[in-house]
């Protein structure tokens, strides 16, 4: 019995005719469509069969990882919070703050730096730093806020300001310096892109309890980087001997002055 070749219904697409080409006739000669799909995969007709170009298969395999990696999601190695917003208080003619939180996810060190389609007049604190695995920091970013224009307002305000988070696997820990993106272009990676939201100080919201509190933080690391180390404690020698350093000065200086004494008698 004659079997007929049933064609491909409509939602059938380029990928389906592609798996059907082995199970044609070897001898038949591929349309321009099938061939042009194949070609573009690296792939060459020969009479045993399909065969994938160079005497070990790799080549083609290598360019199908290739196509499949760069469809897949960017690992993403930091993890911020607010994630994709920066929420400021709005008070127009003022000075005001934001804050996010920045943690390093992956397994190595990562260095990551701030950019703003506003330099003149937003800046942050730290403008970038490098982060140990598991290590977390709270960032302050300042923003001068215009009066509104056209009487719009003030929470209606929409502001066209945007932050850019980068980030640069890094070898180990080591010193800060921005150059380091200058240097690595190419293994420079773009985290997040933040837009600016504007809080009604007056109401309450989750939002801007949240940005008191890690606004509060912030501030509390940095005064922790101010003070000086504390310093170490009463020496112990022996089995829990202690020596009082300023007692021991002062027995000493009266011996010394008791010698002298008689000395000169």
């Amino acid at each position: 019995m004659a079997v007929v070749e049933q064609k491909p219904s409509s939602d059938q697409g380029k990928v389906w005719g592609f798996f059907k080409l082995p199970f044609r006739n070897a001898g038949a000669a591929p349309n321009s469509s099938s061939s042009s799909a194949v070609s573009h995969l690296g792939v060459h007709h020969h009479p045993g069969g399909p065969q994938v170009e160079g005497s070990d298969g790799h080549h083609g395999s290598t360019s199908v990882s290739s196509v499949a990696k760069s469809l897949l999601p960017t690992r993403r190695r930091l993890k911020l919070d607010p994630s994709t917003k920066l929420y400021f208080p709005y008070e127009p003619g003022k000075q005001v703050r934001s804050a996010i939180k920045i943690k390093n996810i992956s397994k190595s060190h990562v260095a990551f730096k701030f950019q703003t389609t506003a330099p003149k007049s937003c800046f942050m604190r730290p403008p970038g730093a490098i982060l140990a695995p598991g290590e977390s920091i709270i960032a302050t970013v300042f923003k001068f806020v215009e009066h509104p224009e056209n009487n719009e307002k003030p929470m209606n305000q929409k502001s066209r300001v945007k932050f850019k988070i980068m980030c640069l696997k890094v070898k180990g820990m080591m010193e800060y310096v921005p150059e380091l993106f200058d240097e690595q272009k190419d293994q420079v990676v773009v985290e997040r892109i933040l837009r600016v939201i504007f809080l009604d100080p007056e109401r309450p919201s989750p939002a801007l309890e949240k940005l008191k509190r890690q606004l509060a933080e912030a501030d509390a690391a940095v005064e922790a980087r101010k003070k000086p180390p504390e310093e170490a404690g009463p020496k112990i020698i022996g089995e829990g001997l202690v020596i009082d350093e300023w007692k021991e000065r002062r027995e000493r200086y009266l011996a010394r002055q008791q010698v002298e004494g008689v000395d000169s008698v």
